[in-house]
């Protein structure tokens, strides 16, 4: 392949992960929305549910790559509707911690339950190790983004922190 070749390829890299987002984004607000939630609600759960820690807003948007603007605005709703709770942040005195609640941790297992047949289907069509494989691909172009064109890189897949039970 030429170097044309290789750097067309990557444009088309882009431009399939710009649609496959624009896809997930719809099917996940199909998927979810009869257990009362939107994608970005899920999204943001996810972001909690996953980490380790608590988390300020800034940290997961920054994790997700979205705009602190955008999750301040999907942690109120989530307040409204009691998913999360705040709390104190000792290394921050103004940020603080967006905490899931008991019903929070419902909501993320609900979303997890109603996409799990999908999971299931596209590990059967993709292979788990074409899924590590991609996983790792999108890593490395994080990191290309971080490195050339100074965008912050979260080195975890999608962003946010292992699995619980991955770990």
């Amino acid at each position: 392949m030429s170097k044309q070749n290789d750097s067309l390829a990557i444009r088309d890299l882009v431009l399939s992960v710009f649609a496959t987002n624009g896809r997930l984004v719809d099917a996940g607000n199909k998927l979810v929305r009869d257990i009362g939630l939107t994608t970005a609600w899920w999204q943001v759960l996810g972001a909690l549910g996953y980490s380790p820690v608590p988390l300020p807003v800034a940290h997961i948007a920054r994790n997700m790559g979205l705009t602190r603007q955008a999750v301040q605005r999907v942690v109120e709703l989530l307040l409204e509707r009691g998913f999360v709770s705040l709390e104190a942040n000792p290394h921050h005195q103004r940020a603080k911690l967006v905490v899931l609640t008991p019903e929070g941790r419902a909501a993320l297992a609900g979303a997890e339950s109603a996409v799990a047949s999908f999971d299931r289907i596209a590990v059967e069509r993709i292979g788990a190790e074409r899924v590590a494989v991609a996983i790792a691909v999108l890593d490395e172009l994080r990191g290309v983004l971080a490195q050339v064109l100074d965008v912050p890189a979260d080195r975890t897949p999608a962003g946010i922190s292992k699995r619980k039970d991955e770990e």
